[in-house]
């Protein structure tokens, strides 16, 4: 699977929080919408958001933006609490159809954790990378509020 996703964004967090707190918060609706959408992360307004936090399990994360919707969508790949997550990841409304995958991992340090975010793309995302170490370096800022 490395080989479909070579382009790699990776964004590392430090929290004062205990690993599992950091973990529960990317399969925890109510913290999603505190960290990854909403008015705290950007100019939108959340939808809904629903998951299925379980191996195999899909989420939907939809918001609006300057009047028009984005389903975030994907599939639990890996959980294995409170230490790695994997999961795919596209916009539903994407014309080019591609998708990536997200591999979080977590382990504990002396007051808390480190949380590495690896973003994998397909080939030909290269021009995606620093957007995407933006978008996901200004959640983790914002997690480090929620969970404190």
């Amino acid at each position: 699977m490395s080989d479909k996703f070579p382009v790699h964004a990776v964004i590392t967090g430090i929290f004062s929080a205990l690993p599992d707190q950091a973990f529960n918060a990317f399969l925890d609706t109510r913290q999603i919408g505190q960290f990854m959408f909403g008015p705290c992360v950007r100019d939108e307004e959340i939808v809904s958001l629903t998951n299925e936090p379980i191996v195999g399990g899909k989420f939907t994360y939809s918001v609006r933006r300057q009047g028009n919707q984005f389903d975030h969508v994907g599939e639990f790949l890996a959980i294995d609490r409170p230490h790695h997550m994997a999961f795919t990841w596209s916009v539903k409304q994407d014309p080019s159809g591609s998708h990536s995958r997200v591999v979080i991992d977590i382990a504990p340090i002396l007051e808390g954790c480190e949380l590495t975010l690896t973003h994998q793309m397909p080939p030909g995302s290269e021009d995606f990378i620093e957007q995407s170490k933006q978008a996901w370096g200004k959640m983790l800022d914002v997690l480090t509020d929620v969970l404190s």
